[in-house]
């Protein structure tokens, strides 16, 4: 008998992905391994994240493949909030190969989080962090 109640993650193509304390590393931080992963942050209660979700909806549908949308329930996942200290909801996060490339906090139009997306998909993280590494090797000198 198996007494892991760690919940299981329904994954559905082309929709947004609910993850919790229990499973974000496996579902957002690991899988970004493969493809970006953009985090909604939310809460039920939240006005603006209402606002947010059906246009996450809609991309999740369109960059199928491409990057998965995660979303977090602040309330349900208090552990995560406080750990990357959520201050203000909706937080969008992008995560690319284990790294966070993108975070910021309010709601994003349609036309934003999909130039947002592109660019996610296109970045070269080890190419980026090397030439961060470079510019901080300079400033040092």
């Amino acid at each position: 008998m198996d007494n892991n109640k760690e919940e299981k993650t329904q994954i559905i193509a082309g929709k947004p992905v609910n993850v919790t304390d229990a499973n974000f590393k496996e579902q957002v931080v690991d899988f970004s391994d493969d493809m970006p992963v953009v985090v909604d942050f939310w809460a039920e209660w939240c006005g603006p994240c209402k606002q947010v979700a059906p246009v996450l909806d809609k991309l999740a549908s369109e960059f199928e493949g491409q990057l998965r949308i995660a979303k977090v329930d602040t309330d349900a996942n208090q552990a995560l909030s406080q750990s990357f200290q959520i201050m203000s909801i909706p937080t969008i996060m992008v995560f690319k190969k284990g790294h966070i490339i993108f975070s910021q906090a309010g709601a994003l139009p349609e036309e934003a989080f999909r130039d947002l997306f592109k660019q996610a998909i296109d970045l070269d993280v080890e190419k980026a962090l090397a030439e961060h590494e470079a510019n901080q090797h300079a400033d040092e000198n």
